[in-house]
């Protein structure tokens, strides 16, 4: 089968590797859609937030078809179509699926079921890959208290993680303004039904026009950008609550800390969707939410190496997702 391996830092190769075979407790998976995401670039160039090795197959978010099933798994059949977190448990060691562990860029592979979550017929196998950016997204909203249609959300930041989030405050009934200086992302975010903004643009001053000088009730930082950072303090209202999601470390920034005090803001810091993929799934299902605009280009799996040339451009694509001769 063929698969794409990271074989050094900044050495991806598609390559014919061996079929895997199953344990009796493990179900084996056929890969349908896999997105790429800026940490498989981290990886790609020799780091991430834990240990890592190579070779490595890198993809963790996902979505699949059960192929075969372990003689003692009892939950999952042939046919099922799945999808799996990627901070999983071995006997051994917690793992990021695809990173300190190979991942879901190949054709077939073997998963513990305890990962999976099965896919709803009403979510397509290209939403299907979107599901575990979306769940991020989803979380950092509630863990800042949900919102609601009484509310204005700002996302600083419309990269996928942005899109999603405004995505996930959409479905909850909020307005939704999102910042970005790409037009692209602009344009993406207001098909998904977003208001957008330029932020380079006087952002502050346009977030208070429009919310008639109160500003915003939920911000979301999603872009881990200095300036997007900053940002942040100016767009919430009095009272307001701040999600830090986007990931800025070993870097200082210069920002006015002062507002929040003067605003009495709730900051909460943010990371990965613990707990959250069952209630998200339901959650895409029920409303219906048409993530596909922000899916803005596809490769087969064995043009993967193109697609990671192509993922480098922030403003020539948001999400590159890989097929296998997907359904959808």
């Amino acid at each position: 089968m063929k698969a794409l391996i990271f074989e050094t830092p900044n050495k991806p190769v598609i390559a014919d590797v061996p079929m895997p075979s199953i344990k009796d407790t493990e179900v084996m998976v056929k890969t349908r859609t896999v997105g790429i995401c800026h940490s498989d670039y981290e990886l790609l160039a020799g780091r991430y937030i834990i240990p890592i090795s190579y070779p490595v197959t890198p993809g963790h978010e996902w979505c699949g078809e059960i192929v075969e099933v372990g003689k003692a798994v009892k939950n999952f059949k042939v046919g099922d179509r799945v999808v799996g977190e990627c901070v999983v448990r071995t006997p051994e060691r917690l793992h990021h699926f695809g990173f300190s562990m190979d991942g879901a860029d190949r054709e077939y592979f073997n998963v513990n079921p305890d990962w999976l979550h099965k896919l709803p017929e009403a979510v397509d196998d290209m939403r299907g890959s979107l599901i575990e950016p979306f769940t991020c997204g989803f979380y950092a909203v509630l863990r800042s208290g949900g919102t609601n249609a009484s509310e204005t959300v700002v996302v600083s930041g419309g990269g996928t993680i942005g899109l999603v989030t405004a995505a996930a405050a959409l479905g909850m009934g909020a307005r939704v303004i999102v910042a970005d200086p790409i037009p692209r992302r602009r344009e993406i975010a207001q098909k998904l039904g977003a208001e957008a903004i330029d932020p380079t643009d006087r952002g502050s001053e346009q977030v208070m026009a429009m919310t008639g000088g109160k500003g915003a009730d939920l911000v979301v930082e999603c872009a881990g950008h200095d300036a997007s950072i900053a940002s942040v303090f100016d767009y919430a209202c009095q009272d307001g609550r701040i999600s830090m999601v986007g990931i800025n470390i070993g870097r200082k920034i210069a920002s006015n800390m002062g507002l929040m005090q003067l605003k009495n803001l709730t900051i909460r810091g943010c990371i990965g969707s613990p707990g959250v993929w069952p209630a998200a799934i339901r959650f895409l299902e029920k409303t219906g939410i048409d993530l596909s605009p922000i899916q803005t280009h596809k490769f087969s799996l064995t043009d993967a190496v193109k697609g990671f040339e192509l993922g480098q451009d922030p403003k020539a694509c948001i999400k590159i997702t890989l097929t296998t001769g997907a359904k959808h």
